[in-house]
């Protein structure tokens, strides 16, 4: 971090979160990965009486060089459902705010808009699915207790006997609306293009969104 300016506030929001013992009880923290503060990794606790309740989020910040006069910029390490697009934060916003407002998005969220069209169709139109997906992702992919979805697991399983990976498989589910049959006609689609390309077809996939994977928020 080439100005000294970036370097002070940053160090100095950095000392807020990590002495702040009221944030660090709401589940907001924080941990430096490199000695000049360009390199960070949040932390946020699910929302109690949400569906992101007990489960543990990352994210992997990076602070530009034009910092504070350019906003962070923030990767999450697993999706956790809907979460505006906050590549155009306002450089006014300090780490400690930047955090909060995605721990209340969990709570909150912004369906119009998502940084998944899938995901934000299902709150809109089936909010006990999207409650149940959300909590689903949670256990899986957060840690969070509760109890086992065996419907859910169940059809995750048909597909993986049918030769589909486990992530893939609650991928295809979970942009499928839980529906097995729409689910094993997207992963058959997704190999046929699969193959296609290999032939230097231009079919391409149809669109689904990626639980598991990193994405930039």
């Amino acid at each position: 971090m080439s100005q000294n300016i970036a370097f002070s506030r940053v160090q100095r929001e950095c000392k807020e979160i990590i002495t702040n013992k009221e944030l660090a009880e709401t589940g907001v923290m924080i941990e430096i990965r490199n000695d000049s503060l360009t390199k960070i990794r949040g932390e946020i606790r699910g929302p109690p009486d949400s569906p992101y309740e007990g489960g543990t989020y990352a994210l992997d910040i990076t602070i530009p060089d034009e910092y504070p006069f350019q906003p962070p910029i923030i990767r999450r390490a697993k999706s956790f459902g809907i979460v505006e697009n906050l590549s155009d934060l306002a450089a006014s916003l300090t780490l400690r705010t930047v955090l909060l407002s995605i721990q209340a998005l969990l709570t909150l969220p912004e369906p119009n808009d998502p940084q998944d069209a899938v995901v934000a169709r299902q709150y809109m139109d089936n909010l006990q699915l999207y409650k149940r997906t959300a909590r689903f992702w949670a256990q899986h992919y957060a840690k969070a207790e509760g109890k086992r979805d065996d419907e859910f697991w169940n059809k995750i399983d048909k597909l993986k006997d049918m030769g589909v990976k486990q992530e893939e498989a609650i991928s295809a589910l979970s942009c499928n609306w839980w529906d097995l049959s729409r689910a094993t006609d997207y992963m058959s689609d997704k190999k046929e293009c699969s193959i296609s390309s290999k032939d230097n077809d231009v079919k391409k996939p149809k669109p689904c969104c990626a639980c598991p994977e990193t994405k930039k928020i």
